[in-house]
C-alpha cells in the first residue's frame, strides 16, 4: 500500500492539469486520499509546493531505476549522458504536471527551489554515471548539465513531433555544444602559452572542493 506521501501525490496529479500545483489541488488531494489534514500538513508543510517538489524527486528516482537497468557497456560517455537525460524526461509521463511545475518554480519566491531541484537531477545523473570529481569540476559538470537538462525540458514541453524526435535531436545538439567546450578547455591545457596564462586562476580554482555533505554547497581549502 502506498505511503501517505505517495497517496497524496497520486491524488494531486488528477487535479494538477486543472488547478496547477496550488492550494486548491492540495486540499482536493487531501480529500481524495482520505488523509487527515494535520497529517497531510506534516508530510507536506508548504502544501502544493512540496507536492511539486516530491513529483520532481519521484522522476529522479524513476530515472535512476532506468539507468541501473540499462546496458550501457560500450556506449560513448556523451551517449550515456544523453540516455540519462532522456530517461529523466521520459520518467515524467504527465507533461502537463511538468508544465505546471515549470510555471510554479519560475515564480521569484520559488525560483531557488526550482534551481535546487534541477541541480539535484544533474547531480543524480553524474553520480549514476560514476563521476568521482572532487574539485571545481564537480560544480562545472553539474552546472553545465543543469543547463542542458532544463533547456531540453522546455523544448520537450512544446514538442509535438512523433516520439518527441525533435526533442532528442535538440538534446544531442546541446550535448555536442558541451563537448566543443570541453575540447576547447583541453586545447588550453595542451597549449604552453595559454596554460601559462591560466596558471594563476587555475591555482585559485584548485582550492575549490566538492561538498563532503549533501546539504553543503562545497568547500574551500588552502594549501600549506
Amino acid at each position: 500500500m502506498p505511503d501517505t506521501a505517495d497517496r497524496l501525490l497520486d491524488a494531486a496529479l488528477t487535479h494538477v492539469p486543472f488547478d496547477g500545483w496550488s492550494e486548491t489541488t492540495f486540499r482536493a488531494a487531501v480529500q481524495d486520499a482520505e488523509v487527515d489534514r494535520t497529517v497531510a500538513r506534516a508530510v507536506f508543510p508548504r502544501g502544493a509546493v512540496d507536492l511539486a517538489a516530491a513529483y520532481h524527486r519521484r522522476g529522479d528516482a524513476l530515472m535512476l531505476e532506468r539507468i541501473e537497468a540499462a546496458d550501457m557497456e560500450g556506449m560513448r560517455f556523451r551517449d550515456k549522458v544523453a540516455f540519462a537525460v532522456r530517461a529523466r524526461i521520459e520518467a515524467a509521463e504527465d507533461r502537463e504536471a511538468v508544465r505546471r511545475g515549470t510555471t510554479l518554480f519560475a515564480l521569484p519566491m520559488y525560483a531557488a527551489e526550482g534551481a535546487k531541484l534541477i541541480w539535484g537531477t544533474a547531480d543524480a545523473i553524474w553520480r549514476a554515471l560514476g563521476d568521482t570529481s572532487e574539485d571545481v569540476n564537480w560544480y562545472t559538470k553539474r552546472a553545465t548539465l543543469s543547463g542542458v537538462y532544463s533547456s531540453t525540458v522546455l523544448f520537450w514541453l512544446g514538442d509535438d513531433s512523433p516520439g518527441h524526435e525533435a526533442t532528442w535531436a535538440f538534446l544531442d545538439r546541446r550535448i555536442e555544444d558541451v563537448m566543443r567546450i570541453e575540447k576547447m578547455k583541453a586545447g588550453v591545457r595542451d597549449s604552453k602559452v595559454l596554460s601559462a596564462l591560466a596558471a594563476g586562476p587555475a591555482r585559485i580554482l584548485d582550492m575549490v572542493k566538492a561538498p563532503k555533505r549533501d546539504d553543503l554547497p562545497g568547500g574551500w581549502t588552502t594549501r600549506g
